[in-house]
């Protein structure tokens, strides 16, 4: 259970630091401007998850997730230098997968000390959704997790999901499988169809 917790924590890390460095990208900030946003996106919501429940900031602990940070922020920066039309379709992709990832290893962490499942739940959304929504604010973008289609919102679906499967006595790995993909499906489905849950609507009559 460790290592197939400790690779989906570096898969996470990956994944959202990439996004932070096609921001960046975006933005076309300077080296130190790439790696502040590839660390922001990468390690914000763990850091917030550990602080809030009171156990070593995982990073800190364990220095695999800072080289992790630094190589995959590396990955697009080459990848651009060949092909330097800027793909922002894959940053949303990136995203999708890095909220799914860290959803996951959110949930799991948490349970893992201790607490009950909908604790749990919300400790996989600030996980998930953190990192993402520090990178659009230094960016000053409207974030990801306030524009309308779902993206918190996936992630508690994806909670959900964890919980029933918990329920049924499923393996730690298979409760994880389940949460990803229901919450990658969510988020794409929501980036591809306009999925929203409206509280306000802009009907003046």
């Amino acid at each position: 259970m460790f290592d197939w917790f400790h690779w989906l924590n570096l898969a996470g890390v990956a994944v959202c630091a990439i996004s932070g460095t096609l921001m960046a990208y975006q933005k076309r900030m300077d080296g130190f401007g790439v790696v502040v946003l590839a660390s922001a996106t990468a390690i914000g919501g763990g850091t917030l998850r550990d602080v809030m429940l009171d156990v070593p900031v995982f990073w800190i602990a364990d220095t695999d997730y800072l080289y992790t940070t630094l190589i995959a922020a590396f990955v697009p920066i080459i990848w651009l230098r060949i092909s330097p039309r800027f793909p922002f379709h894959y940053l949303l992709i990136a995203d999708a997968f890095g909220l799914a990832l860290f959803n996951v290893v959110g949930i799991e962490k948490a349970l893992a000390n201790d607490t009950g499942i909908a604790v749990a739940v919300a400790m996989g959304t600030i996980t998930g959704v953190f990192g993402g929504l520090l990178r659009d604010v230094i960016c000053r973008e409207v974030p990801l997790v306030l524009n309308g289609e779902l993206y918190a919102m996936t992630c508690i679906a994806g909670g959900i999901v964890y919980g029933i499967a918990l329920e049924f006595d499923l393996a730690t790995q298979w409760c994880g499988i389940a949460a990803l993909a229901t919450t990658v499906l969510f988020r794409l489905g929501a980036m591809r169809w306009h999925w929203q849950l409206p509280v306000f609507y802009n009907d003046h009559h």
